[in-house]
């Protein structure tokens, strides 16, 4: 008797104790919670608004997911979607596939499509297709940042016409002045060669070049561009927010980026926290994609 009392109580204590979780909890840059509807009609004041992921992070996505969807009901319609993930050669595949001349097989077959498409960025996709919005693949194709790894800025130089309208203008500027670029430099170490850390940086930097103009032809007055990227491209109001900054200060952005926790509350961490405009804290242990 005593020991089914004692289970009684244990099973009642876990119950309790996995009530208190959280999945998430958004936080404004002065450290105050924030609630998703009052994120949603705050979002819609943007001009632009860039959602931090960590690519693997299921709860990351499903929020960017439901986060679109209010956004699309609160601007009646009156979004812009684009992301990191579909890159600027595939823009003809994407749109296809949005306005219904090719199925989800053609796609997949025509475009390069990450591994966790299906997963984490097909329900953006179709709800774009669903709702008739604009898809814009934003992102300069692999193959040239992998060039610009291996041998340097000055050999997209090299490339035809063609090929150049599927990265930033050149020249493209690089600077360890963006936010994020001396991280990556430490990350190489001391011991790395100075040539192939500026390599590493700059095909960084084309990434976020390229990004930063595609949003800049497609954005529209009156209208919320929701850009989803990897949290490094606009962490600490860098990458991507850098960038069209030195094109054009005047556009109203908004920078979400992500951090993970250990704290079961999801408070805001007592380090390596450098908030931007609004912050999303999810458990640590959070389902992953891959």
């Amino acid at each position: 008797m005593k020991n089914i009392l004692i289970a009684i109580l244990l099973t009642g204590f876990g119950m309790v104790h996995a009530q208190n979780l959280k999945a998430y909890q958004f936080y404004d840059k002065k450290g105050k919670e924030v609630k998703t509807e009052k994120l949603v009609k705050e979002l819609a004041e943007y001009d632009v608004v860039f959602f931090g992921e960590n690519h693997n992070s299921s709860i990351n996505h499903w929020l960017q997911l439901k986060l679109t969807e209010g956004l699309h009901e609160k601007k009646n319609g009156q979004i812009i979607l684009g992301a990191e993930m579909f890159e600027r050669d595939n823009q003809s595949q994407l749109d296809q596939y949005i306005s219904g001349k090719f199925d989800a097989k053609t796609l997949k077959d025509s475009a390069r499509l990450w591994n966790n498409y299906v997963t984490d960025y097909k329900p953006l996709v179709d709800f774009a297709k669903a709702k008739k919005l604009n898809f814009i693949a934003t992102n300069i194709p692999r193959r040239y940042a992998s060039q610009t790894a291996k041998e340097g800025l000055e050999s997209l130089n090299k490339l035809s016409d063609k090929e150049k309208t599927y990265l930033a203008q050149l020249p493209i500027k690089v600077t360890l002045d963006t936010p994020g670029y001396q991280e990556m430099k430490a990350m190489m170490g001391d011991h790395a060669e100075g040539t192939k850390v500026m390599n590493f940086i700059s095909a960084q930097a084309v990434k976020d070049a390229t990004m930063a103009e595609s949003i800049l032809k497609n954005v529209k007055a009156g209208k919320t561009f929701i850009h989803y990227n990897g949290n490094y491209h606009s962490k600490e109001f860098g990458g991507i927010y850098w960038y069209i900054k030195q094109k054009n200060p005047n556009l109203k952005m908004a920078v979400i980026s992500v951090f993970e926790s250990e704290d079961p509350e999801l408070k805001v961490p007592a380090k390596d926290y450098i908030p931007t405009d609004f912050n999303l804290i999810i458990p640590a242990d959070m389902t992953k994609t891959f």
